[in-house]
């Protein structure tokens, strides 16, 4: 399950891109926090300490702990904004939850196991690679788990095949594909009448132009 990670949020009052600038230059990333029962909030965020919670992780949901004036507030990481020529973090966006509030993710697909439909030329393929789930905070995973090792040349695994981890629901319907192990493709060669049929009609086309020039000047 995913881990609850401490996270210190101090209040922020500077706005505008000078003095973002300036707050970013001395090591704190502009960041906010909001949610269906809890007032926007601006704060701000230690660059480093978020970085590394950031690299640490093995999925893009990740849960802190918010450290605030006023308390702690559970949070989900909902979207993280970088500065794509500079690099860094510009900012943080902070969807807060209760521990008893049921929430919406998207958890990557795992896939262990060997399929017999390899020995066979298939090729495992993953239709899905991240499927949405609703659960509590406590129960949300890192990875959803999809075990290949009785998949069969031709076959797939749905969704209501898989062993969702207790408490965890998928929102696709059970008979959608995840993932399948597909059969080899096989080029199909020319018949030999066929085969031998195109040089002729190659070579009869400059003599067809050859013909039809004259017929063209009269």
């Amino acid at each position: 399950m995913a881990k609850i990670l401490d996270l210190v949020a101090q209040p922020r009052t500077v706005s505008g891109t000078g003095a973002v600038k300036r707050l970013r230059n001395s090591g704190s990333t502009p960041a906010v926090v909001y949610g269906r029962k809890v007032a926007p909030l601006n704060v701000q965020v230690d660059t480093k300490t978020f970085t590394k919670i950031l690299q640490g992780s093995a999925s893009d949901n990740i849960l802190v702990s918010l450290k605030l004036n006023s308390g702690e507030q559970l949070a989900l990481v909902q979207e993280v904004q970088h500065d794509h020529l500079k690099g860094g973090i510009t900012h943080v966006d902070f969807h807060a939850i209760a521990m008893d509030e049921e929430i919406h993710a998207e958890v990557p697909v795992e896939i262990v196991g060997e399929a017999p439909g390899l020995k066979f030329g298939g090729l495992v393929e993953a239709i899905h690679h991240t499927l949405e789930v609703r659960c509590l905070p406590k129960d949300l995973p890192e990875h959803i788990t999809v075990d290949v090792s009785s998949l069969e040349l031709g076959k797939a695994v749905h969704v209501g095949e898989i062993k969702f981890p207790e408490g965890v629901r998928p929102k696709l319907a059970a008979d959608v594909v995840v993932v399948m192990c597909e059969e080899p493709k096989v080029e199909v060669e020319p018949e030999p009448a066929a085969a031998a049929a195109a040089p002729a009609a190659k070579a009869a086309a400059p003599a067809a132009k050859a013909a039809a020039a004259p017929a063209a000047k009269k």
